[in-house]
């Protein structure tokens, strides 16, 4: 029932920036986590940032200083700006999302299908 759609990737050259958007719909109250991963082909997905219900922040090493995770809970869309983007950020980006189905606290979770990012050097 509830549909998570990504949005923002595309080509850029080094030192440039993205924003990523992450759009929830359907029959929800709200956005409780939100997470975004990349995973290069062949290799093992990995968590980029990571915000909490509480609005606590953490990031991969990686991107830490460069990469900043919010959301806007009215509208229910994640987001996450990259700036000062390398080559090595190329890949597919995509969000993890548990919501809110509820006033008695049920959840929902699942992942979008990601967007793609390409970074020239």
């Amino acid at each position: 029932q509830v549909q998570l759609v990504e949005s923002g990737g595309g080509l850029v050259q080094a030192g440039e920036s993205l924003r990523l958007s992450c759009k929830a719909s359907g029959s929800i109250l709200g956005i409780n986590e939100l997470a975004w991963y990349r995973q290069a082909p062949g290799t093992q997905r990995e968590l980029v940032a990571e915000i909490t219900r509480g609005g606590t922040t953490q990031y991969s090493d990686s991107v830490k200083g460069r990469f900043s995770i919010s959301r806007d809970n009215a509208k229910n869309i994640g987001y996450l700006q990259m700036n000062s983007l390398k080559p090595e950020d190329t890949t597919v980006y995509t969000c993890n999302m548990e919501t809110l189905l509820d006033q008695d606290g049920g959840t929902w979770y699942g992942w979008g299908q990601g967007t793609p990012v390409t970074v020239s050097s």
